[in-house]
């Protein structure tokens, strides 16, 4: 296949057969638009064995909004227990040889699970497969998930891992796999998908990645990438957990460490403009501690001590600095439109 970064493979890695896909779904209040996601699967050449919805104890009338599929799609209900059990619970009703993840506010586009479907063919010792996408909002395509700062990793998956999330959350993975390793973590909120990876990754699994937009990511005010501090405490606790592991190389260890260090001061920084942002109380005493921690870079801590100062100031800054972009894949900041 033309355009695939993929590892090399241990031994002959032999074409087998196309896999089947189930796509799994996880929706929480989402019977408004949910549509738009559920006709993407369904209308993919060829189309996956099955589409299952995991309702998360919505209020909203998720049911009527799914009945127009009819048996395209099969819908279950858990009590509330966030996303990662929702994906879980549809995983394990899942019947494919892999479960495709769609989240509720995304799509898939035009051959998607063909092309990897042809990959997993090509390439049977690949247990996760993804493909690159367009970061939307609203009508406008603001980039696309891989761009020269933020790559798929090819040759050193296993420490890469735990330097960053190389690995867009829209990815099938093998669901015996996935079953073998637990599915996702429900304690980790907003980086559970990096929490798999981990896991699969430093247990043997490799990853592969179709680098042609072939879904649709779509940035809203709402979504997971736009609350700043809560994905920087999910980074943290997604390394801590980790780091706990005995398995780890010499070398992969100081890399954890050395990217725990890193996100740990990220979330400080964060939290500093969160609590700018809102107006808190607490946020002098933040300040001072970006000032005082060597985490920090000379100008971060130079800014913080600003902020002492002149706190609403920098607030009015920071305001107009978020409403003019989003954070999306990669920690890249993307200006709106």
């Amino acid at each position: 296949m033309d355009n695939v970064a993929v590892p090399k493979p241990d031994g002959d890695a032999r074409a087998g057969p196309v896999p089947t896909f189930s796509v799994i779904v996880a929706a929480w209040q989402a019977a408004g638009f949910i549509h738009d996601a559920l006709r993407s699967a369904l209308d993919q050449d060829p189309p996956p064995l099955e589409v299952v919805v995991c309702d998360d104890g919505s209020t909203d009338d998720l049911a009527a909004a799914v009945r127009p599929f009819g048996d395209g799609v099969r819908l279950i209900r858990i009590e509330h227990g966030g996303e990662a059990a929702a994906k879980n619970a549809a995983a394990s009703e899942a019947r494919g040889d892999f479960v495709a993840v769609l989240d509720a506010d995304d799509v898939f586009l035009p051959g998607r699970l063909e092309a990897m479907g042809r990959l997993a063919a090509s390439r049977p010792d690949l247990d996760v497969l993804t493909t690159d996408a367009l970061l939307t909002a609203g009508e406008d395509v603001l980039g696309r998930c891989y761009h020269e700062g933020h790559t798929f990793e090819v040759d050193n998956q296993r420490t890469e891992i735990l330097r960053r999330n190389f690995i867009l959350g829209l990815a099938a993975v093998r669901r015996r796999r996935f079953l073998a390793v637990g599915g996702y973590d429900p304690t980790i909120p907003y980086t559970t998908d990096w929490d798999l990876w981990i896991r699969l990754i430093l247990d043997g699994s490799k990853a592969g990645a179709v680098l042609e937009p072939l879904a649709e990511y779509r940035m809203h005010d709402a979504s997971m990438s736009a609350k700043r501090a809560a994905m920087s405490r999910g980074r943290v606790m997604t390394l801590t957990k980790a780091a706990a592991r005995a398995d780890l190389r010499p070398d992969e260890a100081a890399v954890l460490n050395q990217s725990l260090r890193a996100e740990r001061a990220r979330l400080a920084r964060e939290d500093l403009k969160d609590a700018l942002l809102e107006g808190r109380a607490d946020a002098r005493r933040l300040a001072l501690g970006v000032v005082a921690s060597g985490a920090h870079p000379v100008q971060t801590r130079l800014k913080a001590m600003a902020t002492v100062a002149a706190p609403t100031a920098l607030a009015r800054r920071l305001r107009k600095e978020r409403e003019g972009q989003f954070l999306t894949v990669g920690d890249a900041g993307i200006p709106r439109r």
